[in-house]
């Protein structure tokens, strides 16, 4: 059966393949994507560590000269109605520090490092031939300086549109996004929705708010203003991930005869500021910086510091898993909103629907804790999840039945690492 399983898996990868880097998916999302890289890059170092090694090498190729990495790094291939916003709502090629490919301007959560740490350890005599990580590792420290200067907030990683959580839809930016006026929806066209049913996506009024954030944001020419800024929040997930990949470039400084000490200093004031800001309640929430307050709905975001080793609150999101707001183990896969909240809803995207990226990122937490019986139950509740629904975008977390898009990519990937890395 997992024969079956893997085999399918590197289809998905395989047929998603560009020739340098790997769509999320044929029809929804025809360009590559920033954290989606680096999820199916940790899958397809099994498949081709050197492919693996090119999927992140492409994305980087894209970085801005401020060390920005864009969300989005559009295939100038690609019909240009195939996707909303797209090259012509951004024009990256107008600022001065964009590369020549046309890109978004926003990001998206920094889990590159830790990815590309995984890859070399794939196959390290062939990414020590290529030179892989000497490579790669300037450009990840300007991505990191990026985000530590131009986003940060005291020791944390500030987001300025929901686009960069990840978790576009997630009910905790509800509160932020009411003081948004948005664009009318005759100033934008929706492409999902000729793919995906509207009952499974954002309404046309969030993603007014979406156009209009994006929007501001690229006519301030990127600017990072974040006292002028509508929507600054402090995510739990954005921030963990910079600590988990600050860690892992320590790693890979050490390997290349850097200097790992400021990576393992980063990490660790990360770590703290993390849980001295956003832990509350036995759980890690959002924070509006504006608004100087936590935004207590709970999401999936809230569970994933558990990839920051050493963390001392892990032992309380352990419980918070496991009780009524994420029933870990009882679901299809933990859904991306608390089961008992008031915006819970099983088919909408991000508010509740279960995901495959996220999920991955709380099994790798409890493994990095010794929380090894309850990582064993999770990835095979995962795996049977893709059995049954095939390669999908999100699940119903109750039923298991699959939402989105088909064949997706980081699916794929993050099924494959379980199959191939965990017993």
């Amino acid at each position: 059966m997992n024969t079956t399983l893997d085999r399918a898996a590197v289809d998905v990868l395989l047929a998603n393949w560009t020739g340098a880097y790997t769509v999320p998916s044929r029809a929804l999302y025809p360009h590559q994507w920033s954290w989606d890289s680096a999820f199916v890059a940790i899958g397809l170092r099994h498949v081709s560590a050197r492919r693996a090694q090119r999927e992140l090498e492409s994305l980087f190729g894209a970085q801005w000269a401020d060390g920005r990495v864009p969300h989005i790094v559009f295939d100038p291939a690609a019909a240009p109605e195939g996707y909303f916003p797209g090259p012509d709502f951004w024009r990256s090629t107008d600022h001065p520090a964009s590369p020549a490919v046309a890109t978004s301007g926003l990001v998206q959560p920094p889990v590159h490092a830790l990815a590309a740490w995984l890859t070399f350890r794939a196959d390290p005599a062939q990414a020590r031939c290529r030179g892989f990580l000497p490579r790669l590792y300037p450009r990840l420290v300007a991505w990191h300086r990026y985000l530590a200067t131009r986003r940060g907030v005291d020791d944390l990683v500030a987001i300025v549109h929901p686009w960069e959580s990840g978790m576009d839809n997630s009910p905790a930016w509800d509160d932020a996004l009411c003081r948004v006026e948005p664009t009318p929806t005759h100033g934008f066209r929706r492409r999902d929705l000729h793919h995906v049913q509207a009952a499974e996506r954002p309404t046309d009024t969030d993603y007014g708010r979406y156009v209009r954030l994006a929007g501001d944001y690229r006519d301030s020419g990127y600017a990072d203003r974040l006292a002028d800024a509508q929507f600054v929040l402090l995510d739990p997930m954005v921030n963990a991930l910079y600590a988990a990949s600050e860690s892992a470039l320590a790693d890979i400084a050490a390997e290349i005869g850097a200097d790992p000490r400021p990576h393992r200093e980063a990490a660790e004031r990360t770590g703290t500021a993390l849980v001295a800001r956003l832990f509350a309640d036995g759980f890690c929430h959002a924070y509006d910086v504006h608004e100087r307050r936590l935004d207590r709905q709970r999401t999936v975001a809230g569970l994933t510091p558990l990839v920051v080793a050493d963390l001392p609150v892990a032992p309380a999101l352990v419980k918070s898993a496991l009780g009524d707001h994420f029933r870990l183990g009882r679901t299809a896969l933990p859904p991306s909103y608390d089961l008992t909240g008031p915006a819970f809803d099983p088919d909408r995207y991000w508010r509740g629907p279960g995901w495959f990226n996220t999920t991955w990122l709380v099994w790798h937490g409890l493994t990095q804790h010794g929380e090894l019986d309850h990582a064993g139950r999770l990835r095979d509740a995962t795996l049977t999840a893709a059995r049954q629904a095939g390669f999908r975008e999100y699940l119903h977390p109750f039923t298991g039945e699959g939402r989105g898009a088909t064949d997706f990519s980081w699916t794929a990937a993050v099924v494959l690492d379980l199959l191939r890395t965990a017993p």
